[in-house]
């Protein structure tokens, strides 16, 4: 017998340790796995060498890849446009840009890269638009891309200046209204021109419409010229280092707004691109300084150029810039023959690395990001395999305000996807990790205080008949399922607080009063009345005084709002600036509330009601009265399971989902405004994981949310089980 007890014993002991040791095994997977998604964030970009060759033409303006990195695209500044296999250099083939044979080029520049727009500026006033295009097809199943030049504006050169003086520098821009060209001429003047083709639909041919217009020359004659997409601003860069700002956003009244300094001084302006959207410009020095710069509107409502940020310095001037097809990322190269790899929202310099020992006079990046070829002055390519996947990832963009394009200053925003290109990921975890915060700590504002007394009372003052229905009855609230309560949260509740927002807060102030004026009045009837009513059954009659008064609280609503609110409490908070949502965090608060009371109830009531009958009848025999009792002593004794009971419902406020995903709205905000709504982080897994491609940088960011949500309620119960234990060391000697 002592034998098999001893058996028992041992297979016990085992079963539970193996059952904590896999407990903690598990949790240490989750994190694992979760840290696994996680850990390519961290990762910086990287390149690899994969070929190199010489080009013997020493005149060329413009070096770029298709987005299969099989061919580059080398302009070449007499028109010619000659297609390379990237890996080796072989001419592919060679195409003739329909130059004017009456009309030698005078500038060269090129558009937006994702439309391959191109522009060869002439010296009789006249320029030549046109783009590459790829043609795709697979013959034998084998992929072929066929390269050829288009004409958007037909093949015969457009007027620039009617002057007919040579175009020193131009640009050109596709916007929604056509093409847009400003030139710099030689004489010194500044000129815009607007050009729309219409093709007819049964001949083919082209017609076009075009005007041009002076603009006011800049103080010192332009260098580099851009348009934005839209067509709206034109930006001039001159030979001293300020950037001359033209709104042309009504050409026949365009004019200079403001000029900057984009540089120190002393030093020059040697590289100017827009990033994808043109919107920020990404401007190169003289000195090796990297800048982004965009336009925002001040007080007096005019937009300036304002310098947003910096990036790490070159060691030589910066001698060209390739913009990101499809990212707000962009790589420099410089003099000294290295390159760097940049992105503008999360301010990282990705890559610092020499890759020639003479200047680097173009690059070429891959539409996809994953191919680099670099040409430097001596005519030598090199081609390099590029690794940047996640570059928008940074400790300052998860967890800090980032000044992005379009916004007046440096906020906390996330909106993780747009229907363009042109959109700037917004990561910022500081919304939904405040969202989550703010709605667990107005259920737990909302249930705790409820839980914790009516535990108490159910466990220490409530007859046994009455407890054996309260206690069971809301233990089985628990097994509701929280979509009921966000449905219901969300449908019924919010509303019906939207319509009768006084009646709100008179409730939470006249019940409890109620209450209190219903147990004075109770404690002055005569003792042989209240001696009707055993011991323990004295709550039941405030059930009838608590329906009452919120009945008449709902009831006089409608003339609250009329006789304090001028007839709606919502457009009176409006008015005094509280913005108002219908689903808001009240909302979650009470109903997150209903679904965290049962917990909380059910471990305090138990902890309470299992305090040791020797501690309270001493207490009493002592002269204590019963409240001096719970507080003195129940309450203390029971503080372990009480703060237990607390911290496991904060857990599970902190983890709910489909509550606040039907009750809130899912706005992702930064404040603790009771009135408005919020985005947790559960709810904004549950709402963006299925929509996100695997492996994307938002797909890792989510994880890391759930990350950050795993480390957060880990802590907490890491911290709960500590408090406990001291609370339970301290109070065993009762």
């Amino acid at each position: 017998m002592k034998k098999w007890r001893r058996t028992k014993d041992r297979i016990s002991t085992y079963g539970v340790s193996a059952g904590g040791l896999g407990v903690v095994f598990a949790l240490a997977l989750i994190f694992i796995y979760l840290f696994y998604e996680v850990f390519p964030l961290l990762r910086s970009a990287e390149i690899a060498p994969v070929s190199s060759y010489v080009l013997q033409d020493e005149d060329i303006a413009h070096f770029a890849l298709e987005r299969y990195n099989e061919l580059a695209a080398v302009h070449t500044r007499d028109g010619r446009l000659l297609f390379l296999e990237a890996a080796d250099g072989r001419l592919r083939k060679e195409l003739l840009v329909a130059l004017p044979e009456d009309a030698a080029v005078s500038s060269f520049a090129t558009g937006d890269p994702s439309e391959g727009l191109f522009i060869y500026g002439l010296e009789d006033g006249r320029a030549l638009i046109a783009r590459t295009d790829y043609r795709l097809s697979y013959p034998q199943d084998r992929r072929h891309i066929e390269p050829q030049i288009k004409y958007p504006l037909g093949a015969d050169a457009v007027r620039v200046d009617p002057q007919g003086a040579a175009l020193r520098r131009v640009a050109v821009q596709e916007t929604g209204n056509g093409f847009s060209v400003a030139a710099a001429t030689e004489d010194g003047r500044l000129l815009l021109a607007v050009y729309t083709a219409t093709t007819s639909l049964f001949t083919g041919e082209v017609s076009l419409r075009h005007r041009e217009y002076v603009l006011p020359s800049p103080p010192q004659q332009g260098e580099k010229l851009l348009i934005d997409g839209a067509g709206r601003n034109l930006f001039v860069a001159d030979a001293i280092g300020a950037i001359h700002y033209y709104d042309i956003s009504d050409p026949a009244a365009a004019h200079l707004v403001h000029s900057v300094a984009a540089v120190a001084a002393g030093e020059t302006v040697t590289a100017l691109e827009f990033l994808k959207g043109s919107v920020s410009l990404i401007v190169g020095g003289s000195d090796g300084t990297l800048s982004q710069w965009f336009l925002v509107r001040g007080d007096d409502n005019v937009q300036q150029l304002t310098r947003i940020r910096d990036f790490l310095r070159h060691a030589g001037a910066i001698t060209s810039l390739a913009p990101e097809y499809n990212r707000k990322g962009f790589v420099a190269g410089d003099a000294s023959g290295s390159i760097g790899i940049h992105y503008a929202t999360s301010h990282r310099t990705l890559l610092m690395e020499p890759v020639s020992d003479k200047p680097l006079h173009h690059l070429g990046l891959s539409p996809v990001n994953t191919a680099l070829l670099t040409l430097n002055a001596d005519g030598s390519v090199r081609n390099f395999d590029l690794d940047n996947r996640h570059p928008q990832v940074s400790l300052s963009a998860l967890w800090g305000k980032v000044w992005y394009e379009g916004r007046e200053g440096p906020t906390y925003v996330w909106q993780s996807s747009s229907g363009s290109d042109d959109f700037e990921s917004k990561f910022s975890l500081v919304p939904l990790t405040l969202g989550t915060l703010k709605a667990a700590f107005f259920a737990m504002l909302f249930a705790v205080p409820l839980a914790i007394m009516a535990a108490v009372y159910s466990a220490y003052f409530m007859t046994r008949a009455l407890r054996g229905v309260v206690k069971p009855t809301i233990e089985v609230m628990e097994a509701l399922p929280t979509v009921i309560l966000g449905f219901l949260a969300g449908l019924w509740l919010a509303p019906f607080i939207e319509k009768n927002l006084p009646a709100v807060f008179a409730i939470f102030l006249f019940i409890p009063l109620a209450m209190i004026a219903a147990s004075f009045l109770w404690s002055s009837l005569p003792a042989a009345f209240r001696a009707r009513i055993s011991p323990g059954w004295e709550g039941a009659l405030l059930v009838p005084v608590v329906l009452l008064v919120g009945w008449l609280c709902v009831s006089m609503s409608p003339l609250v709002e009329v006789w304090f609110f001028d007839g709606s409490m919502r457009q009176w908070l409006t008015d005094v600036g509280i913005t108002y949502d219908q689903r808001n965090a009240l909302v979650v608060g009470i109903a997150m509330g209903f679904a965290v009371i049962p917990t909380i109830f059910s471990i305090t009531e138990d902890a309470v009601f299992n305090v040791p009958k020797h501690l309270t009848q001493g207490s009493m025999a002592l002269g204590a009265t019963p409240w001096q009792t719970v507080l003195g002593v129940v309450i203390p004794t029971a503080s372990p399971g009480i703060f237990s009971a607390v911290m496991i419902g904060f857990g599970r406020a902190v983890g709910e989902t489909m509550i606040v995903l039907m009750a809130t709205g899912n706005s992702p905000i930064t404040n603790f405004n009771i009135f408005e709504g919020m985005r947790t982080l559960s709810a904004n897994i549950a709402v963006e994981l299925p929509e996100t491609a695997v492996a994307s940088t938002h797909f890792r960011v989510l994880f890391l949310s759930a990350l950050v949500l795993f480390v957060i309620t880990f802590v907490l119960n890491t911290v709960a089980e500590v408090v406990r234990q001291r609370l339970r060391k301290r109070y065993s000697s009762l």
